[in-house]
């Protein structure tokens, strides 16, 4: 684990409720929306997010054994929430950090101090994207609301 596991508590308690909201808004950021291996609850976990070579990569400060990462490996794929579009991942693999990774120098550099050293790569499914905002009112809509 890279950062403490008193720090990963609070931001499970405290500050993914806080940011959790503007993560799915903000750009370089997403919302993983995955459910629990045990008690079948759905969660969004607040990720920083970037796309490389058609893969979207989720930086892991907190490290591939949290509950989310277990999460989604074991269901082999989540959604994902960027800028308001809601896509279908499958194929999660936890990949070291090798240098091959394209990423800004600046978040290389933040990830380095952080002892940040694992990704985990998505890819998209064959679905067809969904905008949520758009599905909630042409649900609105044909239910005559």
């Amino acid at each position: 684990m890279t950062l403490g596991r008193r720090w990963a508590r609070f931001n499970k308690t405290v500050g993914n409720r806080v940011a959790g909201p503007l993560f799915g808004r903000m750009p370089g950021f997403g919302l993983v929306l995955h459910r629990g291996r045990k008690s079948g609850r759905e969660y969004r976990t607040p990720v920083k997010v970037f796309r490389h070579q058609g893969t979207y990569v989720i930086t892991l400060p907190y490290g591939s054994r949290t509950d989310w990462v277990r999460n989604v490996r074991a269901a082999g794929g989540c959604d994902l929430l960027v800028r308001r579009r809601r896509l279908h991942m499958t194929d999660p693999v936890v990949v070291a950090d090798d240098g091959s990774v394209r990423i800004r120098r600046s978040l290389r550099l933040a990830l380095s101090v952080l002892r940040v050293s694992e990704f985990l790569t998505l890819v998209p499914a064959a679905d067809p994207v969904t905008h949520p905002t758009t599905d909630a009112r042409q649900t609105s809509q044909a239910k005559g609301n």
